[in-house]
């Protein structure tokens, strides 16, 4: 059957089970466009390349599904590179397929001519400049089984206007030989490892676990939850993997690291074992790494082998899928004696509790224990990147997992809101809340026209103090409150903005307040974008300094 470049990358999309896609259209991918017009796949015109990333990014976190998105070439394909950067960072699978010149014509410096394939390879898992239709069919199903195998990560796909006109005789059942991607299988479990991690859990007697985004990818809640009742070790969640383990649950200590309680920092740094599951040891978890977790016994499971020994060298590693290991340590680890551990580590939690000062201001550490409470862990929440990211991790209960959605890696200000667009088509029927700030929803607010356009109901609450708040934070504490460039004296009205876009805008200023508005806004039938407007030099807190080690804190009770 004779086939257009264009109409092959279509008919590989659907192969895939592809039915939505977040782009924008332009000169050098018209034809793509062309083929895409009555193909039955839903595409949201999203406003700028850069939420189209992060809402395919939104979609792919909240499902564990492979996230799609279109752009021309030039601007529209370098707009995107943030967007493919805090995929790669945070282990997202993602297939962007942007446009470009056709192929005689790249390196002549043509009209929106980009070298896309030169600017995201360090940006992607991998990518490709498409030079052959008759490559085409291999390219897409290599694409995703690139994307999604392994360690996940964003695939991208630059394809010349002339290859997307290009013909050829096109067989949809034709096989595809994916081993040549394989770099290689995936990995089995050592059992004389698996044993050794064994024997040293049963002999500790101070043990944390620390789990990460791996555990997330893996899917292996169900076993995370078994091995930690079974041994009865308490657990720390990173930023990227809160909800993998109910954070209500009596043996989960929360996040650690430089806004991470003092017990799990306590924990950490007195552990006699570290059992560290789908983890990359993040500058903003261990400080110091000369002084993390100095008495640990270092095990470590992750798919990427490039990731173990790269920060914290592990006395046992196991390169391996988390759930494999899990599955396999399950089976033969016996618990050990850590009752008095626990104690200590209860101890330490009652002396220094997460807390804040409540002195009559609205304060959005109880702005956020309220919209917990209110939403009863059964919302997605999307957020920006600041002070109103940790808080949220901090003083909300996630208990789900792929609940919770942050730029964590790159820390990407702006991906709240197209995240929540992703997040929110995907799962139509769940509530869908973005916290923002009002730096970083500036970013990309553009996109509550697409909001509008679809009538996607994502419900928007900005933490509002009128500055690059953790930026302040940090000038304060280290800069001599030197507050240069972080004040925004003339923040536009959120809640007017919001209804020049179609949307609903709301205001919230008094402390009394805070519960039935957040009630109102929550349970409106359609988007919201609710503005709050909290005491403007309120801190997050405990702070460990960047390089300082974990028992290095600034705390509120100071």
């Amino acid at each position: 059957m004779e086939k257009t470049g264009s109409e092959i990358i279509i008919e590989e999309l659907k192969r895939q089970g592809v039915d939505l896609i977040f782009g924008m259209p332009g000169g050098a991918i018209m034809p793509l466009y062309d083929a895409l017009y009555e193909s039955g796949i839903r595409h949201i015109l999203i406003r700028h390349e850069q939420a189209a990333a992060m809402a395919a990014d939104g979609y792919a976190r909240s499902t564990g599904r492979v996230g799609v998105c279109f752009t021309t070439s030039g601007p529209g394909a370098t707009n995107l590179v943030t967007g493919l950067a805090n995929a790669q960072m945070d282990s997202v699978p993602l297939v962007v397929v942007t446009g470009q010149v056709a192929t005689y014509m790249i390196g002549s410096d043509a009209f929106q001519e980009a070298d896309m394939y030169g600017i995201s390879l360090p940006c992607t898992k991998y990518n490709y400049l498409v030079k052959d239709v008759q490559r085409l069919p291999q390219i897409v199903r290599e694409a995703f089984h690139i994307a999604r195998t392994g360690r996940p990560g964003p695939v991208l796909i630059d394809l010349p206007k002339d290859i997307q006109i290009a013909t050829m005789d096109y067989d949809p059942g034709m096989e595809v030989d994916l081993t040549v991607v394989t770099r290689e299988p995936s990995p089995e479990v050592d059992q004389e490892v698996i044993a050794r991690m064994a024997d040293a859990i049963h002999r500790a007697r101070r043990p944390i676990i620390y789990a990460g985004g791996g555990v997330v990818h893996s899917g292996c809640y169900d076993l995370l939850k078994q091995f930690v009742e079974l041994t009865q070790i308490p657990i720390t969640t990173t930023v990227m993997a809160l909800g993998i383990f109910p954070m209500r649950h009596p043996l989960c200590l929360g996040m650690p690291g430089m806004h991470g309680s003092h017990a799990v920092n306590y924990a950490i740094s007195e552990s006699d074992c570290l059992i560290s599951l789908g983890v990359r040891f993040d500058d903003r978890v261990t400080g110091d790494l000369n002084k993390f977790a100095p008495k640990a016994t270092i095990l470590h499971v992750d798919i990427d082998a490039a990731e173990i020994g790269k920060r914290v060298r592990p006395h046992l590693s196991l390169h391996a899928n988390v759930a494999d290991a899990l599955k396999e340590l399950v089976k033969v680890v016996e618990p050990g004696d850590c009752a008095a551990w626990r104690e200590e580590i209860a101890a330490s939690n009652r002396k220094f509790p997460m807390g804040y000062h409540s002195d009559g201001s609205l304060k959005p550490q109880y702005l956020l224990e309220q919209l917990s409470e209110v939403i009863g862990g059964n919302a997605i929440m999307t957020t920006g990147v600041g002070q109103h990211q940790m808080w949220a991790a901090q003083f909300c209960s996630f208990d789900k997992p792929r609940h919770w959605l942050t730029s964590g890696g790159l820390g990407a200000m702006g991906y709240g809101l197209p995240a929540a667009i992703g997040a929110q088509l995907a799962h139509p029927d769940k509530l869908v809340i973005n916290l923002d700030g009002d730096g970083s929803f500036q970013v990309n607010l553009q996109e509550l026209a697409t909001i509008d356009q679809y009538g996607i109901p994502v419900k928007t609450i900005i933490l509002n103090n009128q500055y690059l708040g953790m930026v302040r934070q940090w000038q304060e504490y280290f800069f001599r409150r030197r507050y240069s460039e972080t004040h925004y004296t003339r923040n536009p009205d959120f809640a007017k903005v919001a209804e020049g876009f179609g949307v609903r805008g709301m205001q919230l200023k008094k402390v009394e307040e805070v519960r039935p508005v957040l009630e109102e806004a929550l349970s409106y039938d359609g988007p919201v974008v609710l503005d709050v407007f909290i005491a403007q030099e309120e801190n997050v807190l405990p702070l460990v300094p960047a390089g300082k080690s974990l028992a290095e804190v600034i705390d509120f009770i100071e």
